[in-house]
């Protein structure tokens, strides 16, 4: 017994001195912008979570061009926290009967739209019919919501066609498929939304203004085993998202500069001071909330069975 209380204060010391890798996922979008602004800071030579998570915390970071994808590496457990959309999220936790995903925090409201080209009277969903329209990823937010509302306004809607065809694009595509009209309508988010007003004369027909558009998820192996890095991760995201509503122009400035030097996106000043209102950052969060993409899920097939989702959302 003596031996082991001799041991245990070093074995302790040995444990705090281990480097915690975390390995974070977000897409290069504006909808993203605490991954954009926490990888602005480091560029500057500052962390801004690893010096709230301690100096054992390594923070890596990893772009997706869709929740989908990351929600994929999330189950390879090649990720251990993402930001990500609320249905890859949901999608992902149905999947794994609740086994896998936890949403951890919020991240952005808003920022998602339906734009449409300027002179072929797309009002409702009937003026659809035989027209496409662009999404980011087959299964991700904007997919799902472009084919629930299509379908509640009637028309026929399957994974590969229908009365109208939802096309999952990549969002750089989009823009150059929607100037060549190869898309007749593309739902998406800031900053294409935007691009593609400014850029190709685009029209929003639908603003998602209180949408969840972004929300921060945990790999649940990975929550419990390190539920208290977690919790100041989650701390730390939290704080940036009030220093962000509290600094628009420099957090503004930051984003642009990290889109153009980790992602070769060059995106003038009007371009994000006009995407920007849209948005709304919070870490708020709750299962009710939530519910309405669950909803949205099920209408298109995309969830035939549903779990309890009581443990969907735990914030450390």
């Amino acid at each position: 017994m003596a031996i082991a209380a001799v041991l245990r204060p070093a074995e302790t010391a040995i444990a705090q001195s281990r480097k915690i890798t975390i390995r974070v996922g977000h897409f290069p979008n504006i909808t993203h912008v605490q991954a954009l602004i926490a990888r602005g800071f480091e560029r500057r030579g500052q962390s801004w979570f690893t010096s709230r998570l301690g100096p054992n915390a390594v923070i890596e970071w990893y772009a997706y061009n869709a929740g989908p994808s990351a929600m994929e590496a999330i189950f390879a457990g090649s990720l251990d926290l993402a930001y990500v959309g609320p249905n890859p999220a949901i999608n992902a936790y149905a999947r794994s009967a609740g086994a896998e995903i936890r949403i951890v925090a919020g991240a952005v409201n808003g920022g998602s739209a339906l734009v449409v080209q300027p002179d072929e009277g797309l009002a409702s969903p009937r003026d659809f019919v035989g027209k496409r329209i662009g999404t980011p990823q087959f299964g991700n937010t904007q997919d799902v919501s472009a084919r629930a509302w299509l379908r509640d306004g009637g028309l026929r809607i399957t994974q590969s066609g229908g009365d109208a065809h939802v096309v999952p694009t990549a969002n750089p595509e989009q823009l150059s498929l929607f100037k060549t009209r190869q898309l007749d309508a593309v739902w998406t988010v800031e900053p294409w939304v935007s691009r593609l007003e400014l850029e190709a004369a685009g029209k929003i027909l639908i603003e998602e203004r209180q949408a969840i558009t972004t929300v921060l998820v945990a790999r649940a192996a990975f929550l419990a085993q390190h539920r208290d890095l977690v919790h100041r991760f989650v701390e730390a995201h939290r704080e940036l998202g009030t220093w962000i509503s509290q600094h628009p122009k420099e957090a503004q400035a930051m984003v642009r500069d990290e889109l153009k030097a980790d992602f070769r996106v060059t995106m003038p000043p009007e371009l994000i001071s006009r995407a920007w209102p849209r948005m709304t950052v919070t870490g708020d969060i709750n299962l009710s909330a939530l519910q309405v993409y669950v909803a949205k899920a099920q209408r298109v097939g995309f969830l035939t069975t549903i779990p309890d989702l009581s443990a969907l959302v735990d914030s450390p």
